[in-house]
């Protein structure tokens, strides 16, 4: 049976405001200034550029226009006809200006040419091929990734050809093709299958020498010895010294295992870090700034502020004039909760910032990654009495620009384990402790994750095998047998 009746409940959701100041503080700086521009255009009643600090504040504080609590404005008294222009271009979209006066103007250029693949096609029209075989060969170089590699069986590619391009054909027609058309542009190596094809096609390419043949045949024949550096095995096999077998190392060394990433012309644009902080040393002390493009002069538009001036003289008001009002009324709200929204970004990026830059001071007074303190999200929330979920989001996306780089905040933060005296130590001071014995030992004879374990428990660091080998991965340095050099 359907029962209706009330029933009190007590819930605690974000309000839309609540969770777009949210989204801005999560904003690093060049999305926020696109996110800043949407918001200038979209709303013409929010303006950016100098203007006189006590129009702006008139503008938001003014009792006849907000009422405190709810930040409403009085339509009844609004006269719309002062403030309706001819112009075609309201003065709003041409003041579009997120920079202070002492900040330069700097744009990453694009790139011009033709891309990867564009090189690849105009260099097919340099060989003698009929329409069906040139159809083909247009198809391999479309299934050519980024990298030069064809990454897919020749039965599939088949299959595609006759689904999608209408071209009936056989597995061993594609791959003449493939290796008499496709794998002879340039740059040498590309249109390879793997690792291994790719090598050797650059090998080839070159003149030949009793060096490249031998590495030609120990790639064909023992391919998984040599990636595995296997090197007594080779030695053994080929009959050859280790002199012999260093020259052919170094010469598959000089080869590119990646041919589509060299090409100049691949019209990738570098991504430009545009860092949120800046601090330097001054004095010995350490000094934060905001970027001040993260920091943008915003006001009500002036004729807007002109129109609030003049409202109260009008006489007589029009249906057409109050729904006018209205849509002013909602704008005006929009501009004054963004406005404040930016202050409230600035604000709460300066505060978590500074209480980093403070726990980390060591750190940034040398540059020495072994004096970074022990520090997570709570220990930063706890301090400046916000939640863990806004000083994340800071961490995540924001850049720092210190006198030893550019470093992204979350950098920063790092677990605790305790040393052989009890201390509390960052797991990135062994991370770096880690990576120096590493860099000085003997190539080789490398250390294991055993013994690089035991070195570090003579350091006054007890942690172990397992602990190292989970270290060394995240520094993305190979295991013992793969860092052997001879």
């Amino acid at each position: 049976m359907l029962k209706q009746g009330l029933h009190y409940k007590l819930l605690q959701k974000l309000s839309p405001q609540q969770i777009q100041l949210m989204k801005l503080i999560q904003l690093p700086t060049q999305a926020f200034e696109e996110r800043l521009e949407q918001e200038i255009e979209d709303n013409p009643a929010l303006d950016t550029g100098k203007e006189e600090p006590e129009n702006f504040e008139d503008t938001l504080t003014n009792d006849e226009d907000y009422d405190e609590g709810n930040e409403k404005i009085d339509t009844d008294d609004i006269n719309i006809d002062e403030y309706l222009s001819d112009d075609e271009y309201p003065s709003y979209k041409t003041q579009v200006n997120n920079y202070s006066a002492d900040d330069e103007d700097k744009q990453v250029p694009y790139a011009a040419g033709t891309s990867f693949h564009q090189s690849l096609n105009s260099q097919l029209n340099t060989f003698r091929i009929n329409e069906e075989e040139r159809a083909i060969a247009d198809f391999l170089v479309g299934s050519i990734d980024d990298s030069g590699y064809i990454r897919r069986e020749i039965i599939d590619l088949v299959d595609d050809l006759a689904f999608t391009q209408n071209v009936f054909t056989t597995e061993a027609e594609v791959e003449k093709i493939l290796l008499n058309v496709v794998q002879k542009l340039d740059p040498v190596g590309v249109g390879a299958r793997d690792l291994k094809e790719c090598l050797i096609i650059q090998l080839k390419s070159k003149p030949q020498k009793e060096t490249r043949a031998l590495a030609i045949n120990i790639l064909e024949n023992a391919f998984d010895h040599f990636v595995k550096k296997h090197y007594k095995k080779l030695l053994e096999k080929f009959t050859i010294d280790e002199e012999q077998l260093k020259e052919i190392i170094t010469e598959i060394g000089r080869l590119n295992p990646k041919p589509g990433s060299s090409y100049a012309g691949n019209n990738k644009i570098a991504e430009q870090i545009v860092p949120d902080f800046s601090i330097q040393i001054i004095d010995g002390v350490l000094e934060l700034t905001l970027n001040s493009r993260n920091a943008p002069e915003l006001h009500v538009s002036r004729e807007y502020n002109n129109m609030l001036k003049g409202y109260s003289d009008a006489k007589t008001k029009s249906k057409s004039q109050k729904d006018a009002v209205l849509f002013i009324k909602q704008k005006l709200d929009s501009a004054k909760w963004f406005i404040d929204a930016i202050k409230q970004r600035q604000q709460t990026l300066l505060v978590t910032m500074n209480a980093i830059m403070h726990r980390q001071e060591a750190y940034f007074l040398t540059g020495d990654e072994r004096k970074l303190k022990p520090m997570i999200l709570k220990d930063i929330a706890d301090e400046i009495h916000m939640d863990v979920s806004t000083v994340s989001r800071v961490a995540n996306s924001k850049y720092v620009s210190t006198p030893y780089g550019t470093k992204l905040i979350k950098v920063f933060f790092s677990e605790s384990m305790k040393n052989d005296q009890g201390e509390d130590v960052s797991t990135r001071e062994i991370k770096k402790i880690l990576e120096t014995v590493i860099q000085e030992e003997d190539k080789r004879k490398p250390l294991t994750d055993d013994k690089l374990s035991k070195i570090l428990k003579e350091k006054g660091y007890p942690i172990a095998r397992r602990t190292v080998a989970k270290y060394r991965e995240q520094l993305d340095i190979s295991v013992a047998r793969l860092r052997k050099e001879i």
